[in-house]
Formats: structure tokens, sequence, C-alpha cells
């Protein structure tokens, strides 16, 4: 106890991490496939006559940061169709916009109402717009 350091962590010895080798061949199979989960990259490492535990695998996945999203985004079709640009309106009548608006009141009854309504006064009164 000469420099004031105990015998057991003057001879401790570093030893290197003995999943290395298992952490690259998780790397290399989610590359390959990019769509394999935990589970899948399980099932390929089982067929290559490699066992171990379920859990240490999910462990080294989530910690290399190959998890997978649950979902997948959905994709607005219908704003995918819209290839045109909105050119304003410049007079009455001009363009016209419609749409259904569906309502329940107290009683429980449903209704449906198509409105249509002329772009060019929306929000406006059109004694205003005329002017």
């Amino acid at each position: 106890m000469l420099l004031g350091l105990s015998r057991s962590s003057f001879r401790y010895a570093k030893t290197r991490d003995q999943q290395d080798w298992l952490r690259t061949r998780i790397k290399e199979i989610a590359r390959g496939r990019i769509r394999y989960g935990y589970k899948w990259i399980y099932v390929a490492l089982r067929r290559e006559g490699l066992l171990f535990n379920k859990k240490r695998l999910y462990r080294l996945h989530y910690l290399k940061g190959l998890q997978l999203r649950l979902k997948r985004p959905r994709q607005n079709s219908s704003e995918s169709h819209r290839k045109f640009e909105q050119i304003p309106t410049k007079c009455l009548n001009d363009c016209w916009a419609m749409d259904f608006v569906a309502d329940q009141p107290h009683d429980g009854r449903k209704m449906r109402i198509l409105t249509v309504i002329d772009t060019f006064t929306r929000g406006k009164r059109v004694t205003d717009s005329l002017r």
C-alpha cells in the first residue's frame, strides 16, 4: 500500500469485449436484410449454428440502433395526385369548391350536407367584393 492503491485494482487487467464479433455479425446481417428485425436476425444466426439467448441479441441490436419503425409512415394519396398550382380567382363565379359536412345533433340522428361555396367570395361579403 505504498502508493495508496489496493492490490486488486493495481493488478486489474482489462479484457476485450467478448461480444465484438457478435455485434459485427448482427450489423452485417442487418445491412444485407434491411427489413429484418432482431427476431429474424436471431433465426439467421441460429441457422449459422450460433446458439445464445434471444434477450442478449435484442440488447445488442437495440444498442447498435438497428431497431425498425413499428409502422410505415402513411402517404397522403390525395396530396400526391394534385399536380396543379392553385391559381387565385379574380372574379365571382370563377371557381367553386364543394365538400360534405357531417353532423349529429343531440337526439342521435346523423345528417350530411353538401356545401358549395364560391372561392372568390369565401370569407368576404359579396357587396365588399363588388366595390
